[in-house]
């Protein structure tokens, strides 16, 4: 048996639709451990029944349900990634290749749409305003906030992140960069997701998530 050199966090709220597809493609050496955030389509049961470690979390958020996963996981490197089928987790060892190779702290995957409706126009404009100011803010040239992002387990953990809503994954941007972390981009293939969309998909979640990541931002300039 291969032994586990990276645990794939994926935080999950009723994606039992594009569970199947995408833990059978996870590469050899990954674990899924998929986070139950309140499910009620039988979620928890499907990524069980895939092979997946099921953790549940029962503080509703983005951030509660990653952590929860951090947590929970046991390997060296951790990733994380959308349970939605948007991205495919075939793709992780060109995330993970440049922190096994000590070339990266932490790697984000740059999304590349696949098709015309992989990534809504309000959501790509409020991304592309988000890089920039985080350029600005830090100085690192960031494109995409993006959900694939993988780095050291004991290097996730001593950030401390305290987000448990969208601002997650910016807190963990903002606190690597301010730690001095080597961050890379790589490109990563963006399809339509399976099911409907919580966060970025609707306008009222891109807007919830801004109103999120703007309080951090504004600690971030002080």
């Amino acid at each position: 048996m291969t032994p586990i050199q990276v645990d794939l966090v994926l935080p999950c709220l009723n994606e039992a639709g594009a569970l199947p597809w995408v833990l059978s493609r996870l590469p050899e050496g990954y674990r899924a451990i998929v986070v139950d955030n309140g499910s009620t389509d039988g979620s928890a049961e499907v990524a069980e029944a895939a092979g997946a470690l099921v953790v549940h979390e029962e503080r509703r958020g983005f951030g509660a349900a990653a952590h929860a996963g951090l947590l929970a996981a046991t390997a060296p490197i951790v990733a994380f990634c959308d349970a939605d089928a948007s991205m495919d987790p075939a793709e992780l060892p060109r995330i993970v290749g440049p922190i096994l190779a000590g070339d990266a702290d932490l790697v984000l995957g740059r999304r590349r749409p696949t098709t015309r409706g992989s990534w809504p126009l309000h959501a790509r404009l409020a991304n592309s305003s988000l890089s920039w100011r985080l350029r600005r803010i830090t100085g690192v040239n960031i494109h995409d906030l993006g959900p694939m992002r993988a780095a050291r387990r004991p290097a996730l953990l001593s950030l401390d992140l305290q987000d448990r809503r969208s601002g997650y994954p910016l807190e963990m941007f903002l606190r690597a960069a301010d730690a001095g972390w080597n961050i890379r981009e790589v490109d990563t293939a963006y399809a339509p997701r399976v099911g409907r969309s919580k966060v970025t998909g609707t306008i009222r979640g891109t807007v919830t998530a801004i109103g999120d990541m703007s309080a951090l931002l504004r600690e971030a300039r002080k």
